[in-house]
């Protein structure tokens, strides 16, 4: 098992010095959900929330949230993100939303935070958007799925 990157010897968290780290096309992949009842997929699918479009707002909240990141996660390297895509899919099994997030960026650090920060921010937009009427929304199975570039290759999650 390979040791935490975030503590200098003496067990103190620092940021990790990556200045010398080739850049390289990173690409995280990270999926998760938001189970409610099927009414309240019923409202977001028929477009008949009080609040408006709340895919549309949440894949926008996503994105903003993936650039967020190194604001909110304390050992966060600032990243120019090269591209931010979110995936909201009804998913009337659930019954809820499906949420995956790509994130990628060349540079000499992941962005498996980025995306995992996108997923949970929309999340949390659709609960906000739809509490009034389920307050029992449940987030979870946030999860990498996906990850290349970088010195540790290709990551697949079975």
């Amino acid at each position: 098992m390979a040791e935490f990157t975030h503590f200098d010897n003496d067990g103190n968290a620092h940021m990790v010095d990556v200045g010398s780290k080739a850049d390289t096309k990173r690409i995280a992949i990270v999926k998760g959900h938001i189970r409610m009842h099927p009414e309240t997929l019923a409202m977001i699918t028929d477009g008949t929330a009080k609040k408006g479009d709340v895919l549309g707002v949440a894949r926008l909240a996503g994105i903003m949230g993936a650039k967020q990141t190194s604001n909110l996660i304390p050992l966060c390297h600032p990243l120019g993100l090269d591209h931010v895509h979110l995936d909201l899919m009804p998913d009337a099994a659930l019954p809820g939303v499906q949420i995956t997030a790509t994130c990628a960026v060349s540079g000499p650090t992941g962005v498996e935070m980025e995306a995992m920060t996108a997923v949970s921010t929309a999340a949390l937009t659709v609960y906000d958007m739809c509490k009034a009427v389920d307050r029992g929304m449940e987030i979870g199975n946030i999860r990498l799925t996906h990850k290349s570039g970088g010195k540790s290759g290709v990551y697949d999650a079975e």
